[in-house]
Order: structure tokens, then sequence, then C-alpha cells
């Protein structure tokens, strides 16, 4: 054996901490993102003049940098984890209003950055850094009562959701509002401070309905499902379509009907693409990865002592899982539509680095040789930087 136990180097470390079942599944994910890419994905391009295989190069050309980057990301230690987390979400930030004068407007929205033949979208980047950072917030304002943890806690969330609405970005709003509030309720909040919550929550959505006119149009589509006229449909009509056409075992690749209709059967809608091609047995399977890879994260971390890491990585797998769940919904129709992309499957440059960046930190906080110096567990502080 090339690597033993006794070895004190980072690799040896690493190769006996690391969950490797959880490795395995994530880049069995990344495998199923390529096949279903390539079967998905070339009609979406020729019915917009573009190569008929133009996203399932650049989407290789994204998932190579992001399988590099979620492997890199499993090295680091809690200390480092959170270091980055500082960082990226500092810089995402500025980022983010950076897009909002000078990032094109698609579709009604300033959500992107224009860097040559890609784009940016710095909100990516900025959720699990997020996530992150608002659990040592929490842990430490837990662990040391003269720091406002809490209150700090509170102010990057505001800061962040005010942001993705001034984009607009309601998908994403909802996604981090939900994901806050089970920090907080893993962090400990009490039970009328979680109502009234969500009773924020429920007012802050009614506003949104109340203002933003496509936010409106989705939620009278998802609730009054419109007449089909002269066979004029939407996508979720041939989302739908989609899974009756492919049955239990799918027409095969490329034999999809309704997907050529899809404008977002690559991104938003390939989970629809998946159940037409492959059939209700591929998309079962995709639902028992991402249910395996949720549930021992959070079987893991609901173990550890260490308040930052169980926070932490219980906040990101939980970030991810209901970025899929939304997903899928909204492909089934138990959602409005979202505009949200399928994790590590679905198209998309920054959707996919930024889940690899996360999902490795999560795994690296999961790691047992990944948590804080000795001073921390003795109850003193761990700096942020430090």
């Amino acid at each position: 054996m090339l690597i033993s136990r006794k070895d004190q180097g980072l690799l040896a470390r690493w190769w006996f901490s690391v969950d490797w079942p959880l490795m395995g599944a994530v880049f069995l994910l990344m495998a199923m993102g390529v096949i279903f890419s390539l079967a998905a994905s070339p009609p979406v391009a020729e019915r917009i003049g573009l190569d008929s295989f133009h996203f399932f190069h650049r989407h290789l050309l994204f998932l190579a940098p992001a399988a590099v980057l979620f492997l890199a990301a499993t090295f680091l230690s809690g200390r480092q984890v959170r270091r980055a987390a500082l960082w990226i979400f500092l810089a995402g930030l500025a980022l983010m209003v950076l897009a909002l004068f000078i990032g094109p407007q698609i579709k009604g929205a300033h959500r992107w950055l224009n860097l040559g033949p890609f784009t940016l979208q710095p909100s990516e980047f900025v959720k699990p850094a997020f996530v992150v950072l608002a659990a040592w917030l929490l842990a430490e304002g837990q662990r040391r009562p003269d720091m406002p943890g809490v209150w700090m806690a509170w102010g990057s969330y505001i800061v962040f959701v005010g942001l993705l609405v001034k984009e607009p970005d309601m998908g994403q709003t909802l996604l981090v509002t939900g994901v806050w509030f089970i920090l907080l309720f893993i962090h400990g909040l009490r039970w009328r401070f979680i109502l009234a919550l969500g009773g924020l929550a429920v007012a802050g959505a009614g506003m949104a309905y109340a203002v933003f006119p496509h936010v409106r149009a989705r939620v009278g589509r998802f609730l009054h499902p419109p007449k089909i006229i002269d066979g004029a449909r939407d996508q979720m009509d041939f989302a739908i379509d989609a899974f009756h056409n492919g049955g239990l075992l799918g027409m095969g690749p490329g034999g999809g009907l309704a997907n050529k209709h899809l404008p977002d059967a690559h991104t938003d809608f390939l989970f629809a693409a998946v159940g037409e091609e492959f059939g209700l047995v591929a998309c079962v399977a995709v639902v028992i990865v991402f249910a395996f890879i949720v549930l021992r994260v959070l079987g893991k971390a609901g173990g550890m002592a260490d308040p930052f890491r169980r926070l932490a990585a219980s906040g990101l797998i939980s970030l991810y899982g209901l970025q899929a769940f939304i997903n899928m919904g909204v492909n089934v129709q138990l959602l409005p539509a979202k505009g949200m992309t399928l994790p590590l499957i679905s198209y998309g440059g920054s959707s996919l680095i930024s889940a690899a960046l996360g999902l490795g930190m999560a795994l690296a906080l999961l790691r047992a040789d990944a948590g804080e110096p000795q001073r921390a567990a003795a109850g003193h502080a761990a700096p942020l930087m430090a």
C-alpha cells in the first residue's frame, strides 16, 4: 500500500479521513450530468442556430474546473473553509453590485457579468459562502456572549437577500431564506421566533407577488393552468408531456419529443428531459443519489461536537438538497416555475462550479482532522481569519 496510516502528511491524513462513499456519489452526479447533457442539449442548440453539441462541449469545459475545485476543497481544514468563505462572500457581494450597474439585462434581470465568451453569476458563489459565514457567526455568538454573532449573521443575510431582490432573483431569495431558517432552527432558535419569522416570510412572499409581475404570472399559471388554445403551450405543459412520453424506461437518448420544444431542456427542465429519454427509472436513480448525499451529510454533521462544523455542513447540504427539491418539484408541477438548475447535473458554469465548491467544503468539514485547534475546543474563540 502506497499510503500508510502512520503517515502524517496532508495526503495521508486526507485519504483516511475523507468520506469515500460521499465522494463517489458526488462524482456519480457529475457523470450523470454529462450523459444527460449529451442526450438533452442538442435539440436546444439546434433550435437557436448553434452547433448541436455546443452546450455539451461547454458543459465539459465547466465540469473540468468544477471537479478539480471540488477535490481541492475537500483538503481544506475548518479554519481554511471559513477563511475562503469570507473572501468569496465579500468579493461576491461586490460583483453582485457591479452586475446591477454594468451587467447585461437578461429576461428582465441583472444577475450576470460578461467575461468575454463566458458569463459569471456572482450570487451562485455567494450562496455557499454565506452559509459557512453565517454558521461561523452563529456558532461564535453562542460560544462568546460578548460577540453579537446572531445579529452579524442576520446582517449578512439581509445584505445578500437585498441584492437578490434587487436583481431580481426571487427563486434564489426563496432558497437562501429557506436555508437561513434551517440554520436558525439547528442553532436553537425558540419556536415563537421561528413562527414569527415564518410570518415575515409569508408577508415577503405576498409582497413579491404584488410587486413583481413575473412572480404573479408564474404563481397564476401554477394555480390556474391556462387552456391550450390553437396549440399554444408553454414549457410546463411540455415538461409534463415529457414524463408521460418517457414511461418507465424512456424513449432512448436523443429520442425525446417534448424536450425539442422545451427552451430550458438543458438547464431548468433537464429533469423532464431525463424523464422522457431515460424514463422513470433514471429519475428515481437521480433522486436516490441526491437523497443519499443529503442524508449522509446530515447524519454525520448531527454527531459533531463543534457547533461551527455542524451548522456549516448541515447548511451547505441543505442548500443543495433544497435546490434539487425545488428544481424537481417545478419539473413535475408541484411548484411554480423558479428558474433554478439541478445541482451538478444541469448546464450552467456558475451553478456547476459553485455547487462543486460548496459540496467540497461540506466534505472537508466532515473530515475527522478538519476541526478547530485545541484552544478552540477548550472554549476560546477561534478568530475568523486565524
